[in-house]
């Protein structure tokens, strides 16, 4: 179980990452591509230190 959690942890970091990164056109943050990739690197932290980003992130991932 030990391994198996920083597996766990590490695929739904990748995936949120691309997700991020697929949907970053419907957010309000500026299109670069740097942006988009400081964005998707640091999507953890800033979900949970920043409510505008988790408005954006929600919507990056549902279109909404």
């Amino acid at each position: 179980m030990k391994k198996l959690l920083p597996i766990i942890l590490l695929g739904l970091y990748i995936g949120g990452g691309i997700k991020f990164w697929n949907g970053f056109d419907r957010t309000s943050f500026n299109q670069s591509v740097s942006t988009r990739l400081l964005l998707s690197v640091l999507w953890p932290v800033l979900f949970i230190g920043n409510k505008s980003f988790r408005g954006n992130f929600q919507k990056a991932l549902k279109g909404s």
